[in-house]
């Protein structure tokens, strides 16, 4: 696999390394041992998957407080996706910041989100699956979400969401206080 770190310390786009022959392509998707070359956390206990009906689903901002950070390996199996992750650890370089990626099944890339991001995506087709490992089980009342749309981050989505879901929408902006969550 090729590690590539982000201007997000901490954050790395992963892309595999084909072994090509006539029946196709072989090749590591996940290595415990590499990943911990890079000192990335390797203590997955869950693995989600979202499939999403419509072109122009978001879904997202999301992460979990302590004690319950998460980790996540994201990777889209089925169709096309802009995943989108926000540094919200107060002491970083680049707190507020983000990096937009594009994951497809097409192009097998994995986006690596380190504990302390925010966590959304948008969907560029229909009938698009994504994957992803986490390293903790969801804790209702630790979960913590931001706005999509917050002008404190100014992300910039590549279309426009036509499904989101009511509860990210209801978020409410950083300047007027951080949305928490149960569900």
């Amino acid at each position: 696999m090729n590690f590539t770190e982000t201007k997000l310390k901490g954050a790395y786009i992963i892309d595999v390394k084909p072994i090509t022959d006539e029946r196709g392509f072989f090749s590591r998707s996940y290595c415990s041992d590499e990943f911990r070359e890079f000192g990335l956390n390797t203590n997955a206990v869950q693995n989600n998957i979202s499939y999403n009906i419509k072109k122009g689903t978001l879904r997202g901002m999301h992460m979990q407080k302590a004690p319950f950070e998460e980790t996540k390996l994201v990777r889209c199996t089925r169709g096309a996706i802009y995943d989108v992750i926000v540094d919200m650890r107060e002491d970083s370089e680049t707190f507020k910041q983000w990096i937009g990626v594009e994951l497809t099944a097409d192009n097998y890339r994995m986006l690596y989100v380190p504990e302390g991001f925010a966590h959304g995506f948008i969907t560029l087709e229909d009938n698009t699956d994504v994957t992803y490992q986490v390293t903790q089980f969801y804790t209702p009342g630790f979960e913590q979400c931001f706005r999509w749309d917050d002008p404190s981050f100014n992300i910039e989505w590549p279309i426009t969401p036509v499904v989101i879901s009511a509860k990210d929408q209801s978020h409410a902006l950083i300047s007027d206080g951080v949305s928490e969550s149960n569900n």
